[in-house]
């Protein structure tokens, strides 16, 4: 029997997150204030009693995710078989799972939030969410599609989601509903995540991914690019630079986690949305959601 623990996204952050853990745990509340300090100014505010606009903002999100992912998991005391994070939640699992520190992974979550903030301003961009198609019939209608629009998050069978230009966008939603989708529905996010429209992000990332010191993680990290496990540091900066113009490939790394011997798996952080897409991958396994002790 193999446990892994999965950290999820952008998109899972609600007002409250963490609040039970910086109140009755102490080593929680120590890693919450040094994150204050390391940030530069009180997350954990926005966190415990801010608005959901400012928790909204990529450069609060992502941090806030990551914080109550990894916190909680410290507090646990986890030991995972494996580990696996959608987009955001990758550095959560590289923490977790030892490949970073603490500190220098809520830096590079930082920085990660602050280029693709910037890119989104430069470069306004969106996505959608297209259900009921196979993956290649959604592939297809991309690539027909002037302008710049590609599947982004392989969420679970059915559940494709596509990223680019607002034009591209709308257009492969239009084609999409024609060829069948129950759902094309814009979703409600700053930019085209996961699409080439992310390069400057990309390339601004990479030069802090290059100098952080990352270490061989305790168990094998599944990476979102290709879903395959992975040990070695270098691979792992390498994906994790890849990973911010490149799909996720979720429903694949959950295939490949179940077919590696996984039978338990443990959701990690706010909400519940990756056990919903685990249990659509795969009815049978054993999946639960924590969002406090």
């Amino acid at each position: 029997m193999k446990h892994a623990y999965v950290f999820p996204g952008q998109g899972a952050q609600s007002v409250g997150m963490g609040k039970d853990l910086y109140d009755n745990v102490p080593e929680a509340k120590a890693l919450f204030e040094q994150a204050n300090e390391i940030l530069g100014f009180r997350i954990t505010d926005i966190m415990f009693s801010g608005t959901d606009e400012e928790l909204k903002q990529t450069k609060v999100t992502q941090p806030a995710v990551f914080l109550h992912s990894v916190i909680l998991a410290k507090a646990l005391g986890v030991k995972p078989d494996a580990v696996a994070g959608h987009s955001l939640g990758e550095f959560s699992a590289l923490v977790v799972a030892g490949a970073l520190s603490f500190e220098d992974g809520l830096k590079l979550v930082s920085k990660r939030a602050m280029a693709m903030q910037k890119a989104c301003e430069a470069q306004p961009g969106t996505m959608a969410a297209i259900l009921g198609l196979e993956d290649s019939v959604v592939e297809q209608a991309c690539a027909q599609i002037e302008g710049v629009v590609v599947a982004a998050n392989y969420n679970c069978p059915g559940q494709l989601v596509i990223s680019g230009s607002v034009e591209a966008v709308d257009a492969a939603c239009a084609k999409l509903k024609e060829a069948g989708a129950r759902r094309a529905l814009r979703l409600p996010v700053g930019g085209a995540f996961h699409s080439p429209l992310m390069e400057p992000a990309r390339e601004e990332l990479a030069a802090a991914i290059a100098e952080a010191p990352f270490h061989t993680p305790s168990c094998p990290i599944y990476q979102n690019v290709d879903a395959k496990p992975y040990t070695d540091a270098e691979t792992i900066k390498k994906n994790l630079i890849a990973q911010l113009t490149a799909p996720v490939r979720w429903t694949y790394i959950v295939k490949q986690m179940l077919a590696d011997g996984v039978t338990e798996f443990t959701e990690l952080g706010p909400g519940n949305v990756l056990q919903g897409l685990v249990k659509k991958v795969s009815s049978e396994v054993a999946v639960e959601s924590k969002a406090t002790l």
